[in-house]
């Protein structure tokens, strides 16, 4: 520790603002993302929303195409509380995302700094303390350069910086690997669906005639069923806001929290069976964006406005979930509110899934659960590294722990 110097994030570099995109350009597809303050998670790194992205299609200085590696800083933050405001993200690939205005490009990176552990020095919550402490603005919170410059952090030899640098590169790195294999067996699980489900060609389906249902044409022989007769379907309780604190016996699953797997949460006692949440349950946001998630993160109670889906039956936990993403998906197509569109009880009693015979339902089961087995399991190492990073982070960029007396045995967890 003695040989770590104090310093100011502006001795280590320069940041700078981003380009006013024109507004007559913004496109829902494109080649050219448009990176904004939605794309920052809250404890850093990017996140691509499908479907929500702006894409820009006119034209634009060069200087403010992404380079891959480039560090990028939120300076502006919708919400009062902060939770994204100075969170940094680092660039995936070149000549694809678009360096927008309020939003801070970290340049000039002093030799002295290495850029890996520099991306975590930045996401550490001192710096991001600070710049919640020095915002301005009451509802709309606003850092500058000129502030971010002022954050005080521990500088250790480069060598240090290194190791540190790698150790959690590592961990976000196995993150981002789970990550992409849920997203494989996500897609293969709904191509699954979609060819013996929606176009009904499941095996022997050359055999079957179709029939006049309530939701079309459907096999000979399939039943049509009322999602409440499939699930048990769970709304959340009207916790006391008041009583929300960082920590506490109970962790409860609010409706701004479904599109990202996490959670606030809550000191009281109220909650009970009824409400709580199981890993494997799918849980839908039913004000604004109505959002769908699968449940990986332990025990947990819902908060009022999120509806939890719970099988009943005999179609597997992954079927019902993916049976319900189409009318989740017209829901958000078709229902408008003056302010915030609000799903209620009403319109999920007019979800009907289609059953086939058993036989067949027992052969999706087949396919389906390990799955969703394996979903799960990657789930629960994402939770778990992201732990043991969240965990390290600040001890490590302090020099609370000594970084040559760690083995995180990520060889295993890689296997």
């Amino acid at each position: 520790m003695s040989e770590w110097d104090e310093v100011q994030v502006g001795d280590l570099c320069q940041i700078k603002h981003g380009y006013a995109f024109k507004g007559e350009h913004f496109e829902d597809v494109g080649h050219f993302l448009l990176l904004t303050p939605g794309n920052f998670l809250a404890e850093g790194g990017l996140q691509i929303r499908e479907g929500k992205e702006t894409f820009y299609c006119g034209e634009f200085p060069d200087e403010y195409l992404l380079e891959e590696g480039e560090l990028v800083v939120a300076m502006t933050d919708l919400k009062q509380d902060a939770p994204i405001l100075g969170s940094t993200l680092r660039i995936p690939e070149s000549g694809r995302f678009l360096h927008n205005q309020r939003l801070g490009l970290v340049q000039e990176v002093s030799s002295a700094v290495d850029r890996d552990f520099f991306y975590y020095l930045l996401n550490d919550q001192s710096v991001r303390w600070w710049l919640r402490a020095t915002a301005t603005g009451s509802t709309v919170r606003h850092t500058a350069p000129e502030r971010i410059y002022q954050a005080k952090v521990r500088l250790p030899p480069k060598s240090i910086q290194q190791t540190i640098g790698t150790m959690l590169s590592a961990l976000d790195d196995l993150i981002e690997i789970n990550r992409r294999r849920i997203e494989v067996l996500e897609e293969l699980a709904r191509l699954l669906y979609r060819e013996w489900f929606v176009h009904f060609r499941f095996p022997g389906h050359e055999d079957v005639e179709l029939v006049d249902s309530v939701l079309g044409p459907i096999p000979d022989g399939w039943a049509w069923r009322n999602l409440f007769d499939l699930a048990e379907v769970g709304f959340g309780f009207s916790f006391k806001s008041k009583r929300f604190a960082e920590s506490g016996r109970f962790r409860v699953i609010r409706i701004r929290d479904v599109p990202k797997n996490t959670t606030g949460t809550f000191t009281d006692e109220d909650a009970g069976e009824r409400y709580e949440v199981h890993d494997g349950d799918t849980l839908i946001g039913m004000d604004g964006d109505f959002h769908m998630c699968r449940w990986a993160d332990g025990l947990a109670y819902l908060n009022q406005r999120v509806a939890r889906i719970r099988t009943k039956s005999q179609l597997s936990q992954l079927h019902l979930h993916l049976a319900l993403e189409q009318p989740i998906r017209r829901f958000n197509e078709t229902i408008i509110g003056t302010t915030v569109a609000h799903l209620g009880k009403r319109h999920l009693e007019e979800i009907w899934i289609v059953e086939p015979p058993p036989p067949l339902l027992a052969a999706a089961t087949q396919h389906f659960q390990p799955m969703f087995e394996l979903e799960m399991n990657l789930r629960k190492q994402i939770r778990i590294l992201r732990e043991a990073r969240d965990l390290l982070l600040p001890r490590l960029v302090s020099g609370e722990l000594d970084v040559s007396e760690i083995d995180l045995g990520l060889e295993a967890v890689e296997a």
